[in-house]
């Protein structure tokens, strides 16, 4: 059966300047980043910058699929969201030159349907983009041998980066390993920021798409999934990171209440929660950066 949706009218309210201003000051510290990754000597040679084209290029365009995601829907169902807000950093304090981006909701979401697929169209759409991003990327990388790189930043692989890897190099041998092409590592990053939004924390993208699914049983999810980082911080302490600043933002891994949390959702709006679980599994990293 399919659901018929209603037309939605997709207005771009006024962009202000501080939309602006984060907007270029964050093409500027991704290009800085992509630029610095490519041993580009940006200080001596400032027109060097542009070497950082693809990797910020990829990865504006990732964050931006991902936060428009929401947005749509957001105006779809009627709740009163801004447009996104990009967050810049200095690359030589944060690797990939930005915090990434999101949109502030300013108004109740009052029903379940309007709340998870807001919730699941960032993700989705910051995955669409991801994927064929990373596919690019993998085939325009450089084969090494593993002697070559052993100071060098190894990143952790999920299901679907073992699978894309194993399509763009079937016979990569045991004592190689691949340089990643600045597009590839865009897209990488794209895949891990997807995982992390969709843990089923609070109000996450995750945490929207679990209590949709689960009700008041994402509190119990929630808990679990934020227990879950102390282990995983054994593995790799990017979680003790992310763990300590979900605590900072949220103070809570359960999801603030609705008002038809009794109203079943459709069958339509289950199957995208499901896509969520899966797609959060394809790209879950249990150790995402090594030294």
């Amino acid at each position: 059966m399919i659901e018929h949706e209603k037309d939605v009218v997709f207005r771009i309210p006024k962009i202000s300047r501080l939309h602006w201003g984060l907007f270029i000051s964050t093409i500027f510290t991704t290009l800085l980043a992509g630029a610095i990754m490519e041993g580009a000597l940006v200080f001596s040679k400032p027109l060097d910058i542009l070497k950082g084209l693809p990797f910020s290029m990829t990865l504006m365009l990732i964050l931006g699929t991902h936060e428009f995601g929401h947005y749509y829907y957001a105006q779809k169902h009627k709740v009163d969201a801004t447009l996104p807000y990009f967050l810049p950093a200095p690359p030589f304090l944060f690797l990939i030159g930005t915090f990434g981006a999101f949109i502030k909701i300013k108004s109740p979401i009052y029903k379940k349907d309007a709340l998870l697929q807001i919730g699941a169209a960032g993700p989705i759409a910051g995955f669409i983009i991801a994927v064929p991003a990373l596919l690019v990327g993998l085939n325009l990388s450089t084969i090494v041998e593993k002697v070559n790189i052993e100071n060098a930043i190894k990143l952790g692989d999920s299901l679907l980066m073992k699978l894309l890897t194993w399509i763009s190099y079937p016979n990569l041998l045991e004592s190689q390993d691949i340089m990643l092409h600045p597009i590839a590592f865009a897209g990488w990053i794209g895949l891990l920021v997807t995982m992390l939004n969709l843990l089923p924390i609070g109000q996450l993208d995750g945490g929207h798409v679990a209590y949709a699914m689960l009700g008041k049983k994402q509190n119990i999810f929630g808990k679990l999934a934020f227990i879950s980082l102390i282990p995983l911080s054994f593995i790799s302490l990017n979680w003790l990171f992310w763990g300590l600043l979900i605590f900072l933002l949220m103070r809570s891994a359960k999801h603030p209440p609705i008002h038809d949390i009794n109203i079943p959702l459709s069958k339509y709006n289950k199957r995208i929660g499901y896509i969520c679980f899966v797609i959060f599994i394809l790209c879950f990293i249990p150790a995402p950066f090594k030294i």
